[in-house]
């Protein structure tokens, strides 16, 4: 890429996202609107979908997902975890475990510690606040970006399993084989570059997302 990235940050992912699903001539499989349900994937997913859920008015609120590395190769995702209130769900990478040999001890020890780490989270941005309700309303699962789409594809199990009417996937970037292949009504995508490296590459500031900054995003929620 020359020049300038596609995203100056993940509020300006958002906005321009937000744009794209506020369209009037956008073709929507899924209408939207402000009794839409706007779920970001902390950390970074949460800025982004903050930015959806102001332009559609719609309540804003996070799944709380981890990525399950491969042990001794963390950056490589086996799988991945997502909850839902009290409902936790887990993905297998099948391509990544059909390639190496995993120690069932140490992949064990790998999901304990991420599932203490997503426990966690979800006490940090909600408190004692109770999860939304997700029955017959349309979701919006947001991300910054879909790389190999484990964890989307862990909060995509997780939040069918409480009953929305519709679910959409909504991410600035991502990978055309992984949004070609996610079971969610409607996929909107703005980029899907071919190679596709990491998702950081798209952004001009992509740094590290703060609990701080996923709270702060959460209390302007207009739900």
């Amino acid at each position: 890429m020359d020049g300038r990235r596609p995203f100056a940050d993940r509020r300006d992912a958002g906005r321009l996202l937000a744009a794209r699903l506020t369209d009037p001539a956008r073709a929507a499989a899924v209408p939207l609107g402000p009794h839409a349900l706007v779920l970001g994937l902390p950390r970074g997913g949460v800025l982004v979908a903050a930015e959806v859920a102001a332009a559609l008015g719609a309540e804003l609120d996070v799944v709380a997902v981890r990525k399950l590395g491969l042990p001794g190769r963390p950056e490589l995702a086996m799988g991945a975890l997502a909850a839902v209130g009290d409902t936790v769900e887990s993905v297998r990478s099948e391509a990544v475990l059909a390639s190496v040999i995993v120690d069932a001890a140490a992949a064990d020890e790998v999901r304990r510690t991420e599932l203490t780490e997503l426990r966690r989270r979800q006490l940090a941005y909600r408190g004692d606040r109770p999860p939304p309700a997700l029955a017959g309303r349309t979701v919006v699962l947001v991300d910054d970006g879909l790389a190999t789409g484990s964890t989307v594809r862990a909060a995509l199990t997780a939040v069918r399993g409480a009953d929305p009417a519709a679910v959409v996937v909504a991410v600035p970037v991502g990978a055309v084989d992984v949004c070609a292949t996610l079971d969610a009504e409607e996929v909107v995508c703005l980029l899907t570059p071919s190679p596709f490296g990491a998702v950081g590459r798209y952004y001009d500031d992509f740094g590290e997302t703060t609990d701080d900054e996923v709270r702060a995003a959460l209390s302007r929620s207009p739900a």
